[in-house]
């Protein structure tokens, strides 16, 4: 029997390609950054760096512009000049404005749910950004519900639930992210579908055997529609 009244899709790296593009402008800067710093202490100071500016400045792409700045002053024991500091300064500024290319079989698997359910992208960072990347990847006309986070958490998703008058064991997510997108969900009673990504952000990743196996994990997203159907009952 159907109980899943609201079907919700994490974005980044689950619909569209993201992390991918942030890794090869990591290197991009890491080559700048070659004659100043070896890789283990850029990797060292990035992690450092990164983790004290998220609380303040979130996720998302001008953070890692702050944090790469930062990274580069450091890394080069504030030897590093102006050009380099500019070069940096546009890796960041194109990864912002990348086009946004749909994973495969994404608007297929998106458009044929979207037609018998209201579904909703649930996103978290910079409004701003995550907006502009809805807005560019063609998707938002299949989601009448968008909601982007400072964080996902037990907390966020508990106040969407509650917002939605929806009941956790009515609701289910499906995106990319263990750690994100679903132990909070599971651990409010909620249903989680995973389906893996080859990038995944070092502040994402989490250990399968760290939480309990009470979500579903499929390969590849075209594979939803028959699990819907088969678990849930959604045709």
């Amino acid at each position: 029997m159907n109980n899943i009244e609201l079907i919700a899709f994490d974005a980044d790296d689950t619909l569209w390609i993201n992390m991918s593009l942030y890794f090869d402008a990591i290197n991009r800067i890491k080559e700048i950054l070659g004659s100043y710093v070896g890789l283990d202490k850029f990797q060292e100071n990035f992690y450092k760096i990164e983790s004290e500016n998220i609380p303040a400045l979130g996720y998302g792409t001008k953070g890692f512009i702050v944090t790469m700045v930062e990274v580069a002053i450091k890394s080069s024991s504030q030897m590093i000049q102006a050009n380099e500091i500019q070069d940096i300064i546009s890796i960041g500024k194109n990864l912002m404005n990348s086009p946004i290319e749909l994973l495969d079989g994404v608007e297929k698997v998106v458009s044929k749910l979207a037609s018998k359910y209201g579904l909703m992208l649930l996103t978290k960072g910079d409004h701003f950004e995550q907006q502009g990347k809805i807005d560019r990847s063609g998707l938002s006309k299949y989601f009448p519900y968008v909601e982007i986070v400072i964080e996902k958490d037990e907390n966020s998703y508990s106040k969407i639930l509650e917002n939605q008058n929806v009941a956790p064991e009515n609701f289910l997510m499906i995106g990319n992210s263990l750690k994100s997108d679903i132990m909070p969900v599971v651990n409010i009673g909620g249903n989680a579908v995973y389906i893996p990504h080859k990038d995944t952000w070092h502040r994402e990743e989490i250990g399968e055997d760290s939480i309990e196996k009470r979500y579903y994990q499929l390969e590849d997203i075209r594979e939803l529609p028959d699990f819907l159907i088969k678990k849930f009952d959604i045709k």
